[in-house]
């Protein structure tokens, strides 16, 4: 294999002929040390997850456990040391915190005690009689196991042994059997122990919640939007473009217009005296200014390149007619989202599986903590640049397979007769013969992620640190740098599988082939590039100016959303 230099010979000659770019019908095998370099990673991945399975406990975590080492609806082993262990929980399945409503935590454990119960309380406990009444008709125990409900009202430790008054309601979380608290304050406390910044995330959850015939109804209109959008792709011509060019002009000072008006009518609301009420106006400053900010650089930008417009349209043409040859493209995305959705969530679950795998302690109070297991935390590195490389391995197939099924159409020579299953075509080509080239792309794109992932990790561990500025501006400067190089190593990686797609040479043979025909028409190539990239941004403006600027008219008339988001937990 050979990246510098080489070359990939078309032709027995001794002399190789220049590069045709034309679709080669006799292929090579292209990169395989990188396939072979990927299955054997991947062997890791798989040593990994037998790991997880066999070491994990993710019983603990689906049915969860109480502080003494029982799982909940299980019958449980004893642990040497503590008394409370080994006990039959088959007819207690939900987790219980006694101090649900001040949790803390300390190293990411909770200190509060948990019990398995075989029922929540669904009304507030205030005193130690209503706990004694509620064990009594629901055999639901919210003491401490060695505690008999006899002795809730007589015994003087029965204070500590028993969960804090009052006792909040509480319904079981769905799969969890966690017991939630159901008042705000209490499940705020709650939630906060679980959810890092949960204030901000809470209020968001709850307004969508509270909203969610709204946020549905917002949803479709963006999927109308974008269907329009693709339909005026399809047909567009000079004129249509000119028209279209005006519509979003038009549109964007419509909305830039009305989000002033609505800030101005929020101004002369003397009703205005929730924080919340008060945040949403500033909210709304905000959409208004970027709004005017976006509309002015728009502009600009079209003044600027409005010479371009006819290369444009000649490219959106070719597009439709691929598209049209082959409208299975545009479910290629849909696949992708599918299959790594499906990986994410194999991935999240050994990870959950190893965070499990620990052994018993027994500490203060006969409690029991499980401690991770040595080598775990190299594990989780190593399946963090899984996620990356294979996350990106996914992404390089799905550029792969559309280049691949664009490069057939495109040099099709009999344009009546269009070609049959290009996608199919090219999937077939890219699993016998360039897996190999999409691996090292994917590769050299994941080791500029996992510094970035770093970098992200250590910038916002310093924010909350004050005496930290210059440590906070390198930070900022290595990730801006590290940016740069992943949007130019992404830019490279699909100019490359195009070449690979059309000669069917190696990654590094394909990329260099690819810069220097962009290097010898850099100006004709970039007014294309930067139009029509342009082009499809305002779509996407388009669709997202006025979805959000339905939700700010929805949200506008019903401001009892905005007064009270978390009456949805009451129900």
């Amino acid at each position: 294999m050979s990246c510098f230099g080489g070359e990939y010979l078309v032709s027995a000659e001794e002399n190789p002929r220049p590069r045709e770019w034309r679709p080669q019908i006799y292929r090579k095998c292209t990169d395989p040390a990188w396939l072979i370099l990927f299955f054997l990673f991947w062997a890791g991945l798989a040593f990994i997850m037998g790991y997880s399975v066999i070491a994990g406990a993710a019983e603990r975590l689906v049915f969860g456990y109480d502080s003494y080492g029982n799982v909940c609806g299980k019958k449980n082993s004893p642990v040497e040391g503590a008394p409370l262990s080994g006990q039959d929980m088959t007819k207690k399945k939900h987790v219980f915190f006694m101090n649900s409503c001040n949790l803390e935590t300390k190293d990411l454990k909770i200190n509060s005690i948990a019990l398995c119960v075989s029922s929540c309380p669904e009304e507030q406990l205030d005193t130690l009689e209503d706990i004694q009444l509620f064990a009594k008709n629901n055999g639901s125990f919210l003491c401490v196991y060695n505690l008999n409900s006899v002795n809730y009202t007589q015994n003087p430790s029965a204070a500590s042994l028993c969960p804090r008054l009052p006792v909040p309601p509480s319904k079981s979380f769905p799969l969890f059997n966690r017991c939630i608290p159901q008042t705000p304050e209490c499940y705020s406390f709650f939630a906060s122990v679980l959810i890092n910044d949960v204030d901000t995330l809470h209020r968001i959850l709850s307004g969508i919640m509270s909203g969610r015939n709204t946020v549905l109804s917002l949803c479709i209109l963006a999927l109308a939007l974008s269907l329009t959008m693709m339909l005026t792709f399809r047909f567009i011509t000079t004129l249509l473009l000119h028209i279209f060019i005006s519509l979003v002009v038009l549109g964007l000072l419509f909305v830039s217009g009305v989000l002033w008006w609505l800030y101005y009518d929020y101004i002369n609301d003397l009703s205005i005296e929730l924080d919340t009420e008060r945040e949403n106006m500033k909210c709304l400053l905000g959409f208004a200014i970027v709004s005017t900010v976006i509309t002015v650089v728009l502009l600009i930008l079209i003044f600027v390149l409005r010479e371009r417009m006819q290369l444009t349209v000649d490219l959106f043409q070719v597009t439709s007619k691929t598209i049209s040859n082959s409208p299975f493209l545009l479910l290629q995305p849909l696949w992708t989202f599918i299959i790594l959705i499906f990986f994410w969530v194999l991935w999240v679950a050994v990870l959950l599986s190893l965070g499990t795998a620990g052994t018993a302690q027994v500490t203060t109070g006969g409690r029991v903590e499980y401690k991770l297991l040595s080598g775990i935390r190299y594990m989780w590195w190593y399946h963090l640049v899984g996620l990356i490389w294979t996350s990106e391995f996914v992404l390089a197939c799905q550029q792969m397979t559309i280049t691949g099924a664009v490069v057939t159409c495109y040099f099709n020579r009999n344009k009546s007769d269009p070609p049959r299953r290009p996608i199919l075509s090219s999937l077939v080509t890219l699993f016998n013969y360039h897996q190999g080239t999409v691996v090292k792309g994917s590769f050299l794109i994941t080791m500029v992620r996992i510094p970035r992932t770093v970098f992200t990790y250590l910038s916002n561990t310093l924010k909350e640190k004050e005496d930290s500025a210059c440590a906070k501006y390198m930070l900022k400067c290595c990730l801006c740098c590290f940016w740069c190089l992943d949007k130019c190593l992404s830019h490279v990686s699909q100019n490359a599988y195009i070449a690979t797609s059309i000669n069917g040479t190696d990654f590094c043979t394909s990329g260099k082939d690819s810069l220097s025909i962009l290097s010898k028409n850099p100006r004709h190539i970039t007014s294309i590039n930067c139009f029509g990239d342009f082009m499809i941004f305002l779509g996407k403006v388009f669709v997202v100016y006025f979805t959000v600027f339905g939700g700010l008219m929805a949200f506008n008339y019903h401001r009892e959303l905005q007064r009270n988001p978390t009456l949805w937990i009451k129900n």
